[in-house]
């Protein structure tokens, strides 16, 4: 009666509040092509959110909720052929229903593509998601979702798999690639220290392989319980062929297990790695760019453990990262690093001091950098990702660099102009882009007034001036003596130089004089600016029209301004891309001397396409133009990129789908998903 989670209403003590384990889904699952959160409550709640607007988190299905009622349909059985159990009020049959629906653990897949029939019998590929879920029966449910994930109208399926596992503790997912072939598993857990693979079949799912049967990685019952396991896919350069890494803490030591397929079949090769904590580990987390894994336990300690291939299987070097040496005395309690392997973050409180446990836990993330601006430039500059958004730890060590120096490094600068004349993708004009508002931002000088700060002078002025409302010398000595103490915290909350300090203290003449080539210097990075978003939206201007003139057969309004973009990209005359006259030709030609203007829904005059932000009519009503599809946004109601580049209008019942699909496009400045 005083469990909270067997008896809930019971009301013997207060609800639990918090979270048990939450798991971040792959980008693109959401309806703005970001991640989805599962999280896991204490009450053993397991939900699913998005963040759909700005800063803004909904609840958008509860899983626990759809299992029970599954379950209460099948009368909690798992297949047809189970014999019925005994009633509720049987305590071990409610032991058994409450194990088979306790989640345990849940991880995400990859993105996986299905086949969906349409109603004349077409065939339309569709991406979706698996959400894998462990029960303590060990049980394990796989929801198929439909994505971008909407709701409980996005679930396509619930399949139960029984693992056979006793007592599970921890989850993950096999992905393994050969051939152009994906294959895929389950790994699973115990408390009592076994850890296998599980076969996963799915229908429909294009490209995708499974196991015949399950694979054991691990036997024995050595009461070595499996903390976390991560799944690193790896390039053999002896085998020539790519292979599957899955490491496993157990207790204070890790597991490994090199799978490869060969054309005798699966090759399992597996070990423990000893002697690297002198404590359990209570966290472990891997960089599936380069296959290095991290581990830590509560004294403070973090190793880094890199796979080294030999020609049978392979070996760890691992080195100690102190954490004492940069935090101080501190308790480590889980580590993570960042999707390029950038950043190590780490949550930590106060360590022992004098041999006393600290009165107070203060909890703290801190960061670490594992990558110097050298190797996070040279691997933007090589990315095969080409996604801004999707590197943004990358993109902020180099951020923090140029902020730091005031200057772009020669090198990068140089390095990044090559690949602009030899490759001319987009993605390397964002980059330049983006380098050059940071310089833009570092050579901007600081505002004299903290901006948050409010500023109580004009109130003192006007208290002091009112008619009725006397002044003596004891006051207004007070009030000078407060401004000018506000004044030595505002300097001091600049965080100025003392060069800075000096240069303001001149007079007016010489400070004006050093000030000149500080704005020529800011004009010229404008200028390039300027120059850089221009080229950008020539090129968008361009893929534009060329979805104008796929999808239009006949003279037809579209509701994109094609005749003002055309217009527009003709104007320069030193823009000479052959590209875009062929294209424009073409276009003009199907148009047959049609416009179609676009028409101000205050007064019906025409709005001319002369500027790519904005649209002005004869009257003076201005309208903001989508930078997805340059379409006037005549609402009230309209989305922005997430580092507010420009502003997109929503899609509407009416538009047709090559523009809705040109609508979920990415920031063509910063590759920022919009809202």
């Amino acid at each position: 009666m005083l469990d909270r989670v067997f008896n809930p209403e019971g009301k013997s003590l207060p609800p639990m509040r918090g979270f048990k384990y939450s798991s971040w889904s792959p980008l693109g699952c959401d309806a703005n092509g970001r991640c989805l959160l599962a999280a896991l409550t204490m009450d053993n709640r397991l939900t699913i959110h998005a963040n759909l607007n700005r800063l803004q988190w909904v609840q958008l299905v509860d899983l626990t909720e759809i299992y029970g009622e599954r379950l209460y349909e099948a009368s909690y059985k798992l297949s047809k052929a189970d014999t019925p159990r005994g009633e509720l009020g049987d305590f071990s049959e409610f032991q058994r229903r409450h194990s088979m629906q306790t989640p345990v653990r849940m991880e995400w897949s990859g993105i996986c593509t299905t086949q969906q029939v349409k109603h004349n019998n077409e065939c339309r590929d569709v991406g979706s998601v698996l959400l894998a879920v462990l029960f303590e029966n060990g049980n394990i449910a796989v929801w198929q979702f439909q994505l971008p994930f909407l709701g409980k109208e996005s679930i396509t399926s619930c399949n139960t798999i029984e693992s056979g596992i006793n007592s599970p503790s921890v989850l993950s997912w096999w992905e393994y690639e050969h051939n152009n072939r994906k294959m895929s598993g389950l790994i699973v857990g115990s408390a009592f220290g076994p850890v296998k693979i599980l076969p996963v079949n799915l229908k429909a799912v294009k490209g995708y392989f499974t196991l015949r049967q399950p694979v054991v990685l691990w036997q024995e019952m050595d009461q070595l319980p499996v903390h976390s396991i991560k799944c690193i896919p790896l390039y053999h350069p002896y085998q020539k062929c790519s292979c599957s890494l899955v490491v496993a803490a157990r207790g204070a030591y890790v597991f490994w297990c090199l799978l490869l397929i060969s054309k005798a079949g699966l090759n399992v090769h597996n070990s423990h790695v000893t002697g690297l904590h002198s404590l359990p580990i209570v966290s472990m987390t891997a960089d599936k760019q380069n296959g290095t894994v991290y581990t830590c336990s509560s004294d403070g300690k973090v190793r880094q453990l890199i796979p080294i291939f030999t020609d049978v299987a392979l070996k760890f070097e691992h080195q100690l990262i102190k954490l004492s040496e940069v935090f101080g005395s501190v308790r480590t309690h889980g580590i993570a690093v960042s999707p390029c392997g950038a950043y190590l973050a780490v949550i930590t409180t106060e360590g022992m001091t004098n041999g006393l446990h600290p009165v107070n836990k203060n909890y703290q993330v801190q960061f670490v950098t594992l990558k110097t601006f050298e190797e996070a430039a040279a691997q933007l500059l090589e990315s095969s990702v080409q996604n801004l958004f999707r590197q943004v730890d990358l993109t902020d060590l180099v951020r923090w660099k140029i902020l730091k120096d005031k200057h772009i490094p020669q090198f990068l600068q140089e390095a990044l102009d090559k690949k602009i004349e030899s490759c001319g993708s987009t993605y390397f004009w964002r980059f330049k882009l983006f380098l050059l508002r940071i310089l833009y931002q570092s050579m901007q000088k600081a505002p004299s007034e903290v901006m948050w700060r409010p500023s109580h002078e004009d109130a003192k002025i006007l208290i002091s001036d009112s008619p009725g409302m006397g002044s003596t010398e004891d006051d207004q000595e007070e009030g000078t003596s407060k401004q000018a103490s506000k004044q030595s915290l505002c300097d001091t909350g600049k965080g100025m130089d003392i060069d800075d300090t000096a240069d303001d203290s001149l007079p007016q003449s010489s400070d004006i004089g050093g000030r000149e080539p500080m704005e020529e210097k800011l004009l010229e990075i404008q200028a390039q600016i300027e120059a850089v978003e221009m080229h950008l939206t020539r090129e968008h201007m361009k893929r534009v029209l060329g979805e104008v003139y796929l999808h239009t057969w006949i003279t037809e309004n579209t509701s994109i301004p094609t005749r003002g973009v055309c217009d527009f990209l003709m104007s320069d005359d030193g823009y000479d891309d052959r590209t875009a006259r062929v294209l424009i030709g073409h276009i003009l030609k199907k148009m047959n001397k049609q416009t179609f203007p676009e028409h101000c829904s205050l007064c019906k005059e025409i709005l001319p396409f002369t500027d790519r932000k904005q649209a002005v009519c004869s009257n003076g009503h201005i309208w903001l133009r989508c930078f997805l599809t340059y379409q006037s946004c005549q609402s009230l109601v309209y989305r922005r990129c997430l580092l507010h580049d420009s502003i997109a209008r929503h899609p509407t019942p009416e538009d047709p789908e090559w523009i809705k699909r040109l609508l979920q496009g990415p920031c063509t400045f910063c590759d920022s998903p919009v809202f």
